[in-house]
């Protein structure tokens, strides 16, 4: 009687060790993919509150149909221009081009620069006319043209 209650003893005490070494790597792993989002919703929110654009300009050329909107990046965030949209009368504009600081090819608009965007759109005469531009970090400001 001595050894059944030893012997059960020792199998339940090799069970729980083995079903706790199989918990534990699950429980871990789930607590690392917790940080790591909390730690990348913390950077968004930096990079968020360090992105700041004002508008320079936004003027619209009748005859070319063509709105020419000018964006200051006064933040101290790298903005991608391709993740930059552009909406005019609450309708998003597909084709558009891009400088910044006079480079058609770059992608990177740096703190300090100068983006032009210039967007072939019809326009009303009345003046209730606005355009948005909104950054990849949620920033944006508008503007009557």
């Amino acid at each position: 009687m001595g050894f059944s209650v030893s012997a059960s003893a020792a199998i339940i005490f090799a069970a729980m060790f083995i079903a706790m070494g199989m918990l534990y790597p699950a429980v871990a792993n789930g607590s690392e993919r917790v940080t790591d989002a909390r730690s990348d919703t913390a950077d968004a929110m930096l990079d968020q509150q360090n992105t700041a654009i004002a508008f320079v300009n936004a003027s619209y050329d009748e005859p070319s149909s063509t709105l020419t909107v000018t964006v200051d990046n006064t933040g101290t965030t790298d903005l991608s221009i391709e993740a930059t949209d552009i909406l005019v009368n609450n309708t998003y504009t597909e084709s558009a081009t891009t400088t910044v600081d006079g480079d058609p090819s770059t992608d990177l608009w740096l703190p300090g620069e100068r983006l032009t965007v210039e967007v072939d759109v019809s326009l009303t005469a009345d003046g209730s006319n606005r355009v948005v531009v909104v950054t990849n970090h949620g920033i944006s400001r508008s503007e009557v043209v």
